[in-house]
């Protein structure tokens, strides 16, 4: 895969439901493995109900508060991480979240964590999922996609779809009305199509 390098700071410092959109084929790399963005959705801090950010800072989701473009990992259902890049200035508490990557490299790798999944388009279809087969966990809270290294956001060429599909978001109870969701039409990863 040729890759383009990390995306810049300023690619991050904007509005999370405009930073959204452009995520999509995007690509996210850690280690061996790599996968293309393929649905996200954002989370508007203090005017979004369901942002972890809502009700202000805690220590959980101190990272959603910090610098644009890194990440912000955090647990839930008590089993599952999820992955989220921070987006706008530092103290707004906004960001999006990774919902499903088309794997691209690694795919073996990605099986051998993913012993669930019945087909590669299982591997990345979800936001738990696509952790769990890239080792995305709790250490990776915080870290700088912007700088290169083991796990970074890359542009490999392959722009945005030009008309993305946009929904509500999925699977929550606050919040529900926000079209905040975004998926690159057609594609078989989509955790869940509409």
């Amino acid at each position: 895969m040729t890759t383009y390098g990390s995306l810049p700071r300023s690619f991050f410092d904007r509005d999370s439901r405009e930073v959204a959109p452009d995520l999509l084929n995007k690509v996210l790399v850690h280690g061996e493995t790599a996968g293309r963005i393929v649905e996200v959705e954002a989370y508007c801090g203090s005017i979004d109900a369901a942002a972890h950010t809502y009700r202000g800072r805690t220590d959980r989701n101190a990272t959603m508060f910090g610098p644009p473009g890194h990440l912000y990992v955090y647990f839930t259902y008590g089993m599952h991480w999820c992955a989220n890049v921070v987006c706008e200035p530092e103290g707004t508490g906004t960001a999006v979240l990774l919902r499903a990557l088309a794997p691209l490299e690694g795919c073996e790798t990605m099986e051998e964590r993913r012993t669930k999944a019945r087909r590669t388009t299982d591997l990345c279809s979800g936001p738990a999922k696509l952790c769990q087969a890239l080792a995305i966990e709790g250490d990776l809270d915080g870290v700088d996609l912007t700088v290169g290294g083991g796990l970074q956001l890359v542009d490999d060429g392959t722009p945005p779809p030009p008309a993305p599909t946009q929904t509500t978001r999925i699977g929550l109870t606050k919040g529900v009305e926000h079209p905040w969701r975004w998926f690159v039409p057609g594609d078989p990863n989509v955790s869940r199509r509409w």
